[in-house]
């Protein structure tokens, strides 16, 4: 496995466990202060983002012109 993928893998895991610890917090913190949730609005939005970001690289043909060149 190249190094590359390797550390790509370690920093989505690393990532997706700080979003959790966030989402959580935010959660505990809606059961204590009433208007906490007002914070999943920008987590959502965050979220959305990264959704059409991620989407839009997955159906770019420009990125796929890269994908045919040796290296």
């Amino acid at each position: 496995m190249p190094l590359e993928k390797l550390v790509l893998i370690l920093v989505c895991v690393l990532v997706a466990a700080g979003v959790t610890l966030w989402l959580a917090a935010i959660l505990l913190a809606t059961l204590q202060v009433p208007f906490a949730g007002l914070a999943f609005i920008p987590a959502g939005l965050v979220g959305y983002i990264a959704y059409r970001v991620i989407a839009e690289r997955l159906r770019s043909a420009e990125d796929d012109h890269y994908d045919r060149i040796e290296h």
